[in-house]
């Protein structure tokens, strides 16, 4: 079983996440919180293997709250839930260490699979959000690493690395895709990282939308 905490000021919106996320597709949850501040002795309590995290709440905010579990020795990924009124918000919970972004709107059957792959240490960026991450991307973070990010710094099988990084791989999957070690595509993304300037999966999604690498829109969906 995948164990999540639900983070969020709206008991309505807790308990349709919780009755999608159930025992049949695999998921426990183990403990919900309705602000920022319960987030970090709820981490403790119950080791959850992914935390999913409203952005605003009444007394700690999901970008300062995904912060304060960064501080832990063994944080738990955070996928944030979203509306689309959040722009000005994005870009923080990412830079405070995000795995990525889910639709509160999203189809019962993303949020299944977001939540599966940040719990299993990929990243998630929903093709909806993801323009308007871009664009807070290039106004707060690209200035400042426009000398380091780079793609021509990236040799061939980093970029192919960094497809696979963009489409939600983790580790192991990657491997397998390229019949090599685990060790080596830990690697390759540590190199990633590196020559863009980023520090985690998720900005190098950024990075690679941002370059024209990966597509915003999956096949057969409009722009």
């Amino acid at each position: 079983m995948i164990r999540v905490v639900i983070v969020d000021d709206q008991p309505i919106v807790r308990a349709g996440v919780a009755r999608i996320l159930g025992p049949e597709d695999g998921f426990e949850v183990v403990a919900e919180c309705d602000d920022g501040d319960e987030v970090v002795a709820a981490v403790a309590a119950h080791r959850p293997d992914v935390v999913l995290m409203d952005v605003r709440m009444r007394r700690v905010d999901g970008v300062a709250a995904t912060r304060a579990l960064g501080e832990l020795e063994k944080p738990p990924p955070v996928l944030i839930l979203t509306t689309f009124d959040e722009d000005d918000t994005l870009w923080g919970a990412l830079d405070a260490g995000a795995a990525g972004f889910v639709l509160k709107d999203a189809s019962a059957e993303d949020l299944i699979a977001a939540t599966r792959a940040v719990s299993a240490g990929a990243a998630w960026l929903d093709p909806k959000v993801a323009s308007r991450v871009l664009t807070a991307f290039r106004t707060y973070v690209r200035p400042r690493v426009a000398e380091l990010a780079k793609v021509d710094q990236l040799t061939d099988r980093e970029h192919e690395v960094l497809g696979h990084i963009a489409r939600g791989a983790t580790n192991p999957e990657i491997a397998a895709r390229l019949i090599v070690s685990e060790a080596t595509v830990k690697t390759h993304v540590g190199a990633i990282f590196a020559k863009l300037g980023v520090r985690d999966r998720a900005a190098s999604i950024v990075f690679a939308y941002d370059h024209g690498l990966v597509d915003l829109h999956p096949e057969g969906e409009a722009g």
